[in-house]
């Protein structure tokens, strides 16, 4: 009979997010190595890559693809069921959901109006109704990853350390992990130096920790905070939107320190239902 993730002790729970991590980046660093360094033929036999192409939605897939394993490798079917049911999860202070729906945009409005850019993205010439299908079809691509990096990675961390040194392993790990896209043409991120994503991403994952907790380990959440930072209405403020939010990471870890630096309250459960260690 399969064993939960929460009912191994802590040495079998680091093999967990080791497995995890291991394939989340050979499924993403193969898919997009494959382009980097075997362009022609990959572009021969796939076709260009873009934003929309399958194999990056493969590659960007990867976390929950990794997380699900994890998962069903430990829980069976039936913890795979009740694992998804945190993105039933919605409770949470209000003043979270106010910053997931209104804080975010200001960030990103902000940094584009220091940049002397516009308060929101251009349309494009097609109107409005091409910029509302990319922003519902965004909700399959940056969101999804949640189920790894905030369903397993995020609870399983909280075991060894406290939530704000969590956030920050999960935000390093994830910015490395979209250093390839850095050197792969037909995608965003080959517009983007990598220093301020990175330190973005350290930024965004130490955000969303005291969320995630707040929530009792939402999926729902941390996922609407990711369609946020991806949604096609907010104007490209790089890299300004990532100094607004290593200021306001900052004042959110000052004023939550309390939780963030101790484990008390943490989210320790990938699967509901189960005892914690």
């Amino acid at each position: 009979m399969p064993v939960a993730p929460e009912d191994l002790p802590l040495h079998a729970t680091a093999r967990a997010l080791l497995a995890f991590l291991a394939l989340t980046f050979a499924i993403t660093w193969g898919v997009i190595g494959s382009y980097i360094f075997l362009s022609a033929e990959m572009t021969a036999r796939f076709g260009q890559i873009s934003g929309s192409h399958p194999l990056f939605f493969l590659a960007t897939w990867a976390p929950a693809i990794a997380g699900f394993t994890v998962v069903l490798f430990s829980a069976g079917l039936g913890g795979l069921r009740r694992f998804l049911s945190r993105l039933l999860i919605w409770h949470c202070p209000v003043s979270w959901w106010g910053f997931i729906l209104l804080v975010i945009p200001l960030v990103f409005m902000a940094g584009s109006l220091i940049k002397g850019g516009p308060l929101l993205a251009p349309m494009p010439p097609e109107g409005v109704g091409a910029t509302v299908s990319v922003m519902f079809m965004m909700l399959l691509l940056g969101p999804i990853e949640e189920f790894g990096w905030r369903g397993v990675a995020q609870p399983l961390l909280q075991r060894h350390v406290a939530p704000f040194w969590a956030g920050v392993l999960i935000g390093a790990i994830w910015g490395i992990w979209h250093l390839p896209a850095f050197y792969l043409t037909g995608v965003v991120f080959a517009q983007w130096s990598f220093l301020p994503f990175f330190i973005g991403n350290i930024s965004l994952a130490v955000l969303v920790t005291p969320i995630f907790n707040a929530a009792r380990g939402s999926l729902l959440l941390p996922m609407l905070f990711h369609w946020q930072l991806i949604n096609p209405f907010w104007p490209d403020a790089q890299p300004w939107d990532t100094w607004i939010l290593v200021g306001v990471a900052a004042l959110v870890v000052w004023w939550k320190r309390e939780k963030m630096f101790t484990r008390a309250g943490a989210v320790t459960e990938v699967v509901p239902g189960e005892a914690r260690p």
